[in-house]
């Protein structure tokens, strides 16, 4: 090594920080290639007595120069904390692996027991992950409580073998009595996609200690979206979920939202820029009026949300006394959409609360939606090669309230009565039906909210004034949704939106029919909603995209002016 290099070298070491059973070479910006180079800094740390964190964030460590610290980390089994990220600028992706091992290894060998391990920014791939297998397998791991490989491109397969040390570690440690109980995990920006995801969610579902969860910018869809939903509801402690960036849509949106209902612990949401559009808002807007007691913050932003669907989840947080923040930047409110969110925020004095709302993306036009339907119909296409991979996805469907399918349950046979009715409904069938029509309510179920929401149309297209019909109408109508809005807030909320994408009133996925709407089936909801068993803020949920998308009913003026003012009567009361 040439003289200035050492003298350089020395002069960066003076910097060193030492204290609180830290030595820190952070951001010195050494270039540690060989033994040679690492000289000074081995006999620093041979010398920490108690060493129990060491920095070397900000450096770049060649092979030999990691052996070098290897050795002397052999001694150093107090060592707790290692903050190692950013430490291979400009090394070959082969000799980060190798590298890796040996600086494993010399903690290993010390029987050093670690909570916080940081290889953030190193960008080694699977192969990288790799050189960390055997570390977090080993009992070195068995205490670790925060991991944190930010920005490492492990891809598909690095998720993989990382989810596989992960649960290897806490089966070993679990078998000595004192299990794994990862509290943090950090993986943002790392390619991991579905695959990567669903392996580690295996992981966390196993571990159930999880505090804090950061996988932003991974390429995740639905898939690995509902995989992690299912794994999150294992976790009770969670207060941190930040997915931001990947891409929910309704599917993975109600699967976490479903996760969700379960953790009573969470402070801050981060589902900005992942398409969770209106029906997941609203679906996020049901758990925040029924779970999430101690919520902080909430991001929503960039994800395709219209001004009634941010309206919806905009009165879920009134009553949320934590919130500090809600964030719906991004989205498709329009000019006049956003005044009405700044002011129902105001009304309800949580103004200072709504982040800023200079970035958004203005009402969705024709030409969008048109496009989205196709976008749509390919995903739907995709979703059905995806399930074919894992006879697990039908429960994960059932388990976090998507549309049954595959996994639903064997139903009572309907008499033939009643199957005649619903495969052409006409009046003088309700009526013979007599007191079968306790029937149709067996029909639906809010875990199938297309169905439930089909039937509900069905039967109250037959209303008419003449009495008799009228009363057998209504009377159905009314057991029917008893039924489907008697329980928890999330499934009675995913029926009404998708009631509303039948009639025309939300904009919805996939390729779902509007109704050709008869003035009957308003008449219907104004009667409804007068009822005990429809609750007020379902009233409002259908009163806001009425008044927002009320012109998709102008060919039943008259009823649907009669179902606004019962909704607004209905708002009022409320109040």
């Amino acid at each position: 090594m040439a003289s200035d290099d050492i003298a350089k070298l020395a002069d960066a070491l003076s910097k060193t920080h030492v204290g609180d059973e830290e030595l820190s070479y952070k951001g010195l910006g050494l270039k540690l290639d060989n033994a040679e180079s690492v000289e000074e800094l081995v006999r620093e740390i041979e010398q920490y007595h108690g060493l129990r964190a060491l920095r070397l964030e900000g450096n770049t460590v060649g092979v030999e120069a990691a052996q070098g610290i290897a050795k002397a980390l052999e001694s150093k089994d107090l060592l707790q904390r290692c903050y190692w990220s950013d430490i291979f600028t400009g090394r070959l992706r082969s000799e980060i692996p190798t590298a890796l091992r040996s600086l494993g290894s010399g903690l290993m060998i010390a029987g050093a027991r670690l909570t916080e391990l940081d290889l953030s920014d190193n960008a080694f791939g699977p192969d990288g992950v790799k050189g960390i297998e055997q570390l977090l397998k080993s009992p070195s791991c068995h205490t670790l409580r925060e991991l944190r490989l930010n920005n490492c491109g492990m891809g598909i397969g690095g998720g993989k073998i990382l989810a596989e040390a992960l649960m290897e570690c806490h089966r070993q440690s679990s078998a000595l009595g004192a299990p794994l109980k990862l509290r943090v995990f950090i993986a943002g920006r790392n390619r991991l996609e579905n695959e990567g995801a669903s392996a580690l969610a295996k992981a966390f579902q196993m571990m159930g200690s999880l505090e804090e969860v950061h996988m932003p910018q991974n390429g995740i869809n639905y898939a690995g979206v509902m995989a992690l939903a299912s794994a999150m509801r294992h976790n009770p402690e969670l207060c941190v979920l930040n997915l931001n960036d990947n891409t929910f849509t309704k599917r993975g949106a109600l699967a976490m939202a479903q996760a969700l209902r379960h953790l009573r612990n969470v402070q801050v949401i981060n589902f900005g820029d992942c398409l969770v559009r209106c029906e997941g808002a609203i679906a996020l807007a049901a758990v925040l009026r029924e779970g999430l007691p101690i919520l902080k913050e909430l991001n929503l932003s960039f994800g395709e949300i219209t001004e009634a669907a941010a309206l919806v989840v905009a009165q879920a947080v009134m009553d949320k006394p934590y919130m500090e923040k809600v964030d719906l930047n991004g989205n498709c409110l329009g000019e006049e959409g956003c005044e009405a969110l700044r002011e129902a925020m105001e009304n309800m004095d949580k103004g200072d609360m709504l982040a800023s709302l200079s970035d958004d993306e203005g009402e969705p036009d024709d030409e969008d939606e048109d496009e989205e339907d196709e976008e749509n119909g390919n995903d739907d296409d995709a979703s059905d090669n995806c399930e074919e991979d894992n006879e697990a996805d039908g429960k994960f469907v059932m388990e976090n309230g998507m549309i049954r399918k595959e996994a639903s349950p064997a139903k009572l046979q309907s008499p033939a009565e009643v199957v005649s009715f619903l495969s052409c409904p006409t009046a003088e069938k309700l009526l013979q039906l007599g007191d079968m029509r306790t029937n149709l309510q067996q029909q639906v179920d809010a875990s199938d909210p297309n169905k439930a929401a089909d039937v509900l149309l069905k039967i109250a297209s037959l209303y008419s004034e003449e009495p008799e019909t009228k009363m057998a109408v209504l009377e159905t109508i009314d057991e029917v949704l008893k039924k489907l809005l008697c329980g928890s807030a999330l499934p009675s909320y995913t029926f009404l939106s998708t009631l509303l994408v039948m009639m025309g009133l939300l904009k919805g996925e996939g390729k779902m029919k509007k109704v050709l709407l008869v003035p009957g089936q308003l008449l219907c909801l104004e009667h409804a909603v007068q009822q005990d068993y429809f609750p007020q803020h379902h009233a409002s949920l259908l009163h806001i995209f009425l008044s927002k998308n009320g012109e998709a009913l102008k060919s039943c003026s008259s009823s649907r002016e009669r179902l606004t003012s019962a909704l607004e009567k209905r708002c009022l009361d409320q109040h």
